[in-house]
């Protein structure tokens, strides 16, 4: 699944080419995704111009004066800027055609993404009011995660998977995030220290923002927005490596299961 740094990767990549344009059309093929697309769609975004093109964890948001477009990529999605004359494969499934006849064509194999609309203030479609805050942003703090793990036993890789504690932690990143902790994914999240939660906090914002940097990490269902694979894969640490030598300690990296993920550790270096 496309993670937080992938999808910010995308929402740079399309921002210069569909921001401050007006919509022509909505084409769609298949509207039968995780939620089927709404049929007003068609009928409100022509004449439409895209004045804002943001991200709400996983969630792209193109703003325009009579509300939001909600776009998640879901399991395999992807989003292209491609010209009009291209014609459309058998997963392009939706097509948001500009007035400069280029167009934003939604990819999506499984077809478990979204595209929604929401009139207004799009922070308060159900999808969004109840999410954690940004993991970049000044409000995920120290403070604000311990106090949120208190009495929660849940491990703390499950907790801040958790997108109403924090958004865009996905697996891979929680995976890096606790080893450059130095913490075990195993630990209750009630179990750990403001100081230790402080290293945590600095760890997730470093990871998703290296991975940022770089283009996001290449998944067999995503490339970025110009076609191109991220690299961040090529510094992963733990995520994808167990059974092999820590980079670190030399320890061999333990893999287990926890909430139905591959959770990658160093007994050593993680405790």
């Amino acid at each position: 699944m496309p993670e937080l740094p992938e999808v910010e990767t995308t929402r740079r990549g399309i921002e210069p080419h569909i921001k401050g344009r007006k919509v022509k059309q909505l084409i769609v093929r298949q509207a039968k995704l995780r939620w089927p697309i709404p049929e007003e769609l068609s009928a409100i975004l022509p004449g439409e111009k895209i004045i804002d093109v943001q991200r709400r964890g996983k969630y792209l948001l193109l703003g325009s004066r009579q509300g939001t477009l909600i776009i998640h990529l879901g399991m395999s999605g992807s989003l292209r800027v491609l010209s009009s004359e291209i014609e459309p494969g058998k997963h392009d499934h939706v097509d948001l055609l500009l007035q400069n006849n280029q167009l934003l064509r939604y990819t999506d194999p499984r077809r478990f993404g979204c595209w929604l609309w929401q009139a207004g203030d799009p922070q308060q479609h159900p999808l969004l009011a109840s999410l954690g805050p940004e993991p970049l942003d000044k409000d995920f703090t120290p403070d604000y995660l311990w106090q949120r793990s208190r009495g929660r036993s849940a491990p703390v890789k499950t907790f801040i998977m958790d997108s109403h504690i924090v958004v865009g932690v996905g697996n891979i990143y929680a995976n890096e995030a606790l080893f450059m902790a130095g913490i075990s994914p195993r630990r209750k999240a009630a179990n750990i220290s403001r100081l230790r939660y402080a290293a945590l906090v600095e760890s997730v914002k470093t990871v998703l923002a290296r991975a940022i940097e770089v283009g996001g990490t290449t998944l067999r269902d995503f490339t970025n927005s110009n076609g191109d694979p991220g690299y961040f894969k090529q510094s992963l640490q733990v995520y994808g490596r167990g059974g092999q030598a820590c980079r670190v300690c030399g320890e061999v990296l333990k893999e287990i299961r926890l909430g139905q993920r591959s959770t990658v550790y160093c007994v050593n270096c993680q405790k």
